[in-house]
Parts: C-alpha cells; sequence; structure tokens
C-alpha cells in the first residue's frame, strides 16, 4: 500500500502541470511556441534550486513514479495525434530523408560524444532528442538508456536552444532567399526533417506559408509526424543495442543468460497509431475528433501527463548538476545543429528529386 508522501508527491507535480498550462496560456509565452512540457521543466528546474531540499523524503516516490509510469502513459496517449495515413500522405521522399536524418544524427552524436570524451548516456539521449522529436523522443527514450534526471534535463535543455533557434532561423534564410534553389516540398521536408520539436516545425512552416497556400506549413508538420512514427522502432532497436548494459529495468538475468526487455510501451505506442488510423478510415473523423482530436480531453490528459513527467524532471536537477556536466553536452548539440541544418539542406536539394 502506497504512503500518504507518495500520493502528495505526485499532486505537488500535477499542481506543478497546472501553472505550466496557465503560463504556456500567454501570449508571451506561446509567441515563443513554448508547450506545457516546456514551462513544467523550467518550473521544476528552478523548483529543484530553490525548494526541493525541503520536500519530504516520503514524498520523493511520487515524483519517480511521474517520471516514470506517468511518462510511459503519455508516451502512449501520444500515437492517437498520429496516423499511417499521415506516411503516405507525404510519400517515399519524407520518409527516406526522415530516415537518413534519424540515423545520421544519433551516429553522429555517438561519434561526436566519444571523441570529446562525454558520458556515454548524454551523448545518446541528447542525440536522439535532435533526431526525432524533441522533448518527448527525449522522454521516451529515457526508460530504455536509464540515465539520470539531470542528464535527461540537460538533453531537453538543447532541444529547447536549438529548436527555438532554428524556429527563426529557418523563416529568415526563406525570406533572404538563400532557400530559393529547393521547390516548395522540399522546404517543406527540409524543416519538417531537421527542426527538433513539433511546435518548432508549425511555428517556423507558419511564418513561412501563414495561409498553407504554398503547401509548406502541412507538408513540413506530416513530415515531422513521420519522424515522430518512427520514435517506437527507434527506441525497440535502442533497446536491442543496450541490452548488455547492466541495469534491472533494461536487462533481465536469468541462468546466466541475459534477456532484453522490450520497451512495451514503444509498441503500444505504434498499436495505438494503427488503432488510430483504423478508426479514423471507418469513423470518418467524426467520433475520433470528439474523443481524442485537437482540443480533446484526452489530448489534454495526454499533455498533462507529459508536462508531469517533465516537471519531476526537472525538479531532481540542480545547478550543480549542470555544472558537473559542463559545457561539451552543449558542444555536442551544437555539432549535430550544424548537421542537422547543412546535412538536411543537401537532402532536401539533391536527394527528394531523385525519389519523387
Amino acid at each position: 500500500m502506497k504512503s500518504k508522501g507518495f500520493y502528495y508527491g505526485i499532486g505537488l507535480m500535477a499542481a506543478f502541470s497546472v501553472v505550466a498550462f496557465f503560463i504556456a496560456s500567454l501570449d508571451a509565452v506561446k509567441a515563443l511556441s513554448f508547450s506545457p512540457l516546456i514551462v513544467g521543466i523550467i518550473l521544476g528546474m528552478v523548483y529543484a534550486n530553490t525548494f526541493r531540499s525541503k520536500l519530504p523524503e516520503s514524498w520523493v516516490p511520487g515524483l519517480k513514479f511521474c517520471t516514470k509510469q506517468i511518462l510511459r502513459t503519455g508516451i502512449v496517449l501520444y500515437g492517437f495525434r498520429l496516423t499511417l495515413t499521415e506516411v503516405a500522405a507525404v510519400g517515399l521522399p519524407a520518409i527516406v530523408v526522415d530516415i537518413i536524418i534519424i540515423a545520421g544524427t544519433i551516429a553522429l552524436g555517438i561519434a561526436l560524444g566519444k571523441a570529446m570524451k562525454m558520458d556515454a548516456d548524454t551523448a545518446l539521449i541528447t542525440s536522439t532528442g535532435a533526431a526525432i522529436c524533441g522533448a518527448a523522443a527525449v522522454l521516451g527514450a529515457e526508460p530504455v538508456i536509464k540515465c539520470e534526471s539531470h542528464k535527461t534535463a540537460i538533453a531537453v535543455s538543447t532541444v529547447v536552444i536549438f529548436g527555438t533557434l532554428s524556429m527563426f532561423v529557418y523563416p529568415i534564410m526563406y525570406r533572404a532567399g538563400l532557400l530559393d534553389a529547393l521547390t516548395n516540398d522540399q522546404v517543406a521536408i527540409y524543416t519538417g526533417s531537421t527542426l527538433h520539436e513539433v511546435a518548432h516545425v508549425a511555428g517556423a512552416g507558419n511564418a513561412m506559408d501563414p495561409s498553407d497556400s504554398l503547401g509548406i506549413a502541412g507538408a513540413a508538420t506530416i513530415t515531422k509526424m513521420i519522424r515522430v512514427i518512427m520514435l517506437a522502432p527507434v527506441l525497440i532497436i535502442m533497446a536491442m543495442c543496450l541490452r548488455g548494459k547492466s541495469n534491472e529495468e533494461t536487462v533481465e538475468k536469468s541462468n546466466g543468460k541475459t534477456k532484453i526487455t522490450i520497451p512495451w510501451f514503444a509498441i503500444n505506442f505504434i498499436l495505438v497509431i494503427v488503432l488510430n488510423t483504423i478508426i479514423q478510415r471507418y469513423d470518418g473523423g467524426s467520433l475520433s475528433t470528439i474523443l481524442y482530436g485537437k482540443g480533446s480531453w484526452l489530448e489534454l490528459f495526454d499533455t498533462f501527463c507529459l508536462t508531469m513527467a517533465m516537471t519531476a524532471l526537472g525538479a531532481d536537477t540542480s545547478i550543480d548538476k549542470f555544472k558537473a556536466a559542463g559545457a561539451r553536452p552543449f558542444y555536442l548539440a551544437g555539432g549535430i545543429y550544424i548537421w542537422l541544418v547543412a546535412g538536411g539542406y543537401l537532402l532536401a536539394r539533391f536527394l527528394v528529386p531523385v525519389l519523387q
């Protein structure tokens, strides 16, 4: 039976999440495209460096619950925002470019991390966030990699910094004519395959094509959603590659043999996407829109779960832990960012026309 402190810890994170939702609804914060998730981790980090030391020890399990079970619930429910139909809508070029970007980003992140003699977990989770879908990918990878909370927070911080930068840089490049060599489809695939967060893609796409009359905003978002869908297979592959890591939740030892523990939340994530595709196909969209469409109660609940998880991660991240990590994670993220901007452009410029 859980203690009262356990539920108090969950309640505290829920209260912080309510505040995060309120702050994220402010016009000034909306203009920065900061989601409740990002606001939540900032609030959590502020709390970690002020009043965290006064938190009763009996409340800590509640915070851990938010970073584990509630996190995985949020990732699974996120699948209701996606459909397999969205993949077909953009086609082969977006799929191929997304795969290359994801594989290249993670490989580059691991290589740079080794070159800079960085902690392997920090390098992997940082590159995973940049490769797939920002904070959501970081949260999804955390249960697989099993890194410490402050390393997860560092990875999210790099996503916020470089993703927000891109949201302004890409429209500037577009307006300045630096992307004139690309067609509208190529610009869309370039944007959707390289920006960190879904919100960043939406912000940049709308800045370049406010009414979506050119098809840039919509196609960029769909390209990004394909990357999000790839989160689950990437996590499964990652779990297999990390099977030798000595962690009780990553591996189980039985009769001297190592047994892979499958990240079932990733499997469930895919199943929910398939279920959503089936529902929307036969329902015509009416029921699905009411139940979990944009602004629905399920979307709100899902975002709230992810915000609670982010807040709990932030609450375990002090400035001392950031100092201990040093500047290398941000140098790593900077190197990855150069690859995304330059490598993504070359893929959109020369590979997409071949695939179309």
